[in-house]
This record gives structure tokens, C-alpha cells and sequence, in this order.
């Protein structure tokens, strides 16, 4: 079985001066945390085949505040089922995408590839409506992953000139809640990185790089072949890669480590809204 390839020691971090405070510190807020409950409770909405899956996170994002001016779907060549976009408008041009699949192989439950991405997808919304924010956050569950990035693939290469450049980021998520807060190294952003691992230490949040080119690929790649920033969040290591839960009955709820997912969760409220500082 080929090994994953570790990277233990963190990119330095060069930003200095940015302040970063939470809605749950004195000062001013920044984001807002959904409990503890609530996230499990999204997660735990899993069932159903990815017609069903579509139709829990399209509810999930209603029940969030995303409205119908700003809930759509974007109907997607060779793919039976649409990407699910909710859009939390800001007060400039600027934009940052925040994405994860929500389509499952037929194997297992399809918890952990990829629920456990596309159902944190309404609990960022709601982290970031806090407040007002200068980019527009457009956040998207995309259809088809699994069958050759079908839906990201579609979306970015419909994206025109001007809002290729007016993305500042792209926050990849895809099979978390495994073990603690992994980045894609080799398919991230050194910058958006390092901000991750700065945040994670403000936080106290342990995130660490671990590279899974033997694995597959992921949504994020449609964005960076666009010179788009992008980064991608996951949960791989080699024992439970060994453990070959990807792709099998085994890939069910149990998997999970819960304490670990709201870590990640918590860590990912506070860096996607302290992008919008950047």
C-alpha cells in the first residue's frame, strides 16, 4: 500500500499586525459559532442517495437564513444532479468560494466522503453572517466529485475573466472528522496555508500538512488550474488511510471522531472570516 506523505512541520507564517478576535471574545465580533449539537446534528443527515443528499443541503442552507434570492442551483452538464450555491453578499467585488461535494459512491454511507465537508457548508454561512463582510462568500456543494470532479469542473470552467480575478480564494473541503485538521499541501496555497496554521495557533487547534496524491484528487485543482488561491481541508493520515475506509462499507458514521470534526469546524469558522480581513 503507498505511503502518504507527511509534512509535520508547519509553513512559517510572514503576516503581522491583522487583528483576530471571535464573537465569543471580548472586542469585536468577527464570526459566530454554531454549537456543538447542531453541527452533529448536520452531519448525522447523511442518508438518502445523492438525490436526497442534494435536497438535505439545499433545506440545511434554508434553515441557515440563505434565502431564495440568494439559494440557487446550477444545472450541470453530464451530471443528473445541479450544484447547490448559496451566496452571502459583501460590499465589494471581491469574492471567496468555500466548497466541498456532497455525492457518495454507492459503497458505505458516504459520511466521511463527503458529508462530513458539504454538511459544515450552512454552519460557515452562519459563521459568517455575523457581520457584514467585504467579499461576497459564495458557498458550494458540488455534484459529481466522484465521478471525475464533474461539478467543480463545470463551475469553474463557467466562470468568466472577471470573476476568475475577483476570487481572492478557494477553501476546499473534502472528508474531514477522521483525525485532526489536515491540509493538502502539495494542492494548497502556501499562503492561505500558513494562514490556516496561524489561525489553528491562535486557536489552539492542532492542523498539520499531509499530502494524498495516491488517493485521488479533489475540487479544489479546477481552481488552481485557474491561478485561483486555493486550498484544500481534510483529515487523512496513515493509519486511518490504512484502514481503508474511503470507499467501503466502512466509510459510516462510526468512523467519525466528533471531537475532532467541531475542532476542524471551529477552526474553519475563524480562518474564513479572517480571510475577509486579508
Amino acid at each position: 500500500m503507498p505511503r502518504l506523505r507527511f509534512y509535520a512541520r508547519p509553513l512559517a507564517f510572514a503576516a503581522a499586525g491583522i487583528l483576530f478576535t471571535s464573537a465569543n471574545s471580548a472586542g469585536d465580533s468577527r464570526y459566530q459559532i454554531a454549537s456543538r449539537e447542531v453541527v452533529e446534528s448536520r452531519l448525522r443527515q447523511y442518508t438518502g442517495e445523492n438525490q436526497q443528499r442534494e435536497a438535505t443541503l439545499r433545506n440545511l442552507f434554508t434553515e441557515v437564513g440563505c434565502d431564495e434570492q440568494h439559494l440557487s442551483e446550477q444545472s450541470v452538464k453530464d451530471s443528473k444532479l445541479p450544484n447547490v450555491i448559496c451566496v452571502f453578499p459583501g460590499t465589494s467585488d471581491k469574492v471567496i468560494i468555500v466548497g466541498a461535494h456532497f455525492d457518495r459512491v454507492s459503497a458505505g454511507d458516504g459520511v466521511v466522503d463527503n458529508w462530513s465537508g458539504a454538511s459544515l457548508l450552512p454552519s460557515l454561512y452562519f459563521a459568517v453572517k455575523a457581520q457584514p463582510r467585504k467579499h461576497s462568500y459564495i458557498f458550494i456543494g458540488f455534484t459529481d466529485e466522484e465521478k471525475g470532479l464533474v461539478g467543480s469542473h463545470f463551475y469553474a470552467r463557467h466562470m468568466t475573466p472577471q470573476q476568475i480575478a475577483a476570487t481572492d480564494a478557494m477553501v476546499n473541503m473534502d472528508t474531514l472528522g477522521l483525525a485532526p485538521t489536515e491540509i493538502w499541501s502539495s494542492h494548497s496555497d502556501k499562503t492561505l496555508a500558513s494562514v490556516l496554521v496561524h489561525i489553528a495557533k491562535l486557536l489552539n487547534v492542532p492542523v498539520t500538512g499531509v499530502n494524498v496524491e495516491q488517493v485521488g484528487s479533489t475540487d479544489s485543482v479546477e481552481f488552481s488550474a485557474l491561478k485561483i488561491p486555493s486550498i484544500t481541508i481534510h483529515s487523512l493520515n496513515q493509519q486511518n488511510y490504512n484502514a481503508r475506509i474511503l470507499h467501503t462499507s466502512k466509510d459510516k458514521f462510526s468512523a467519525i471522531n466528533l471531537d475532532d470534526y467541531y475542532q476542524t469546524y471551529r477552526l474553519l469558522a475563524a480562518y474564513i472570516a479572517y480571510l475577509d480581513q486579508l
